[in-house]
């Protein structure tokens, strides 16, 4: 059993077992979806490296009253965030029409409910897993608080937030540029930043070129 289905079979079952309400109880004991559990095989895991703060069949209300199920909620600190993974159809036009219109709707009503909203399609986990990491990545920059690391200067915390925005690795040159300070002024903050290890090198050997955000990060 690799480390990925340990932690996945743990989490699930603790999941299950905390859970009060029945209707999310018998639908985790049914198990998740494929394109869910290959998201978080591929994409989640490998960059995140844990399960935690996501809860999977996550029940939520919608305006009718009614009940509504949440791929995965990622509920740091209280915070909402919603991924959904979008299998793909090429039958029953009919019933895709249906189903077009219910997912709109769907996520309107959590972005109005101050939800973040994630969809990832299924054929991008399996075509474009390097496209959905850097995604994922910077969906979960999202709930970062930069009060959590009150050891920051202005400087640093908003290079963080700069590389949290980009869906990719970034030169220098483009980060003095963000913050109107010398090329060699910004170098010293990667490097600090780097030895904090909240950003890593994405390219260069004895001068370093890119960097993105660290993934434990």
């Amino acid at each position: 059993m690799s480390i990925f289905e340990q932690v996945y079979e743990d989490w699930l079952q603790k999941q299950t077992n905390e859970e009060n309400n029945p209707r999310r109880r018998e639908l985790l004991r049914k198990g998740l979806g494929h394109g869910t559990i290959e998201f978080l095989r591929s994409i989640w895991f490998p960059v995140i490296g844990s399960l935690d703060h996501l809860y999977p069949e996550y029940e939520v209300r919608d305006f009718n009253n009614g009940y509504r199920y949440l791929d995965l909620a990622y509920m740091p600190g209280g915070a909402k965030g919603c991924i959904e993974i979008h299998g793909y159809r090429s039958h029953a036009r009919d019933v895709e029409v249906s189903r077009f219109k219910d997912l709109c709707m769907k996520q309107a009503l959590l972005v109005l409910d101050d939800w973040y909203f994630l969809p990832v399609a299924y054929l991008s986990i399996r075509d474009d897993p390097g496209v959905c990491k850097q995604l994922t990545l910077s969906f979960v920059g999202k709930f970062l608080s930069i009060e959590l690391l009150p050891q920051l200067d202005w400087a640093e915390a908003e290079t963080l937030r700069f590389a949290r925005r980009l869906l990719r690795p970034f030169a220098p040159k483009e980060l003095a540029e963000h913050l109107r300070l010398s090329e060699r002024r910004t170098r010293l903050i990667l490097h600090q930043l780097v030895d904090k290890n909240l950003l890593s090198i994405a390219s260069g050997v004895q001068r370093y070129r890119t960097y993105r955000l660290a993934q434990q990060f």
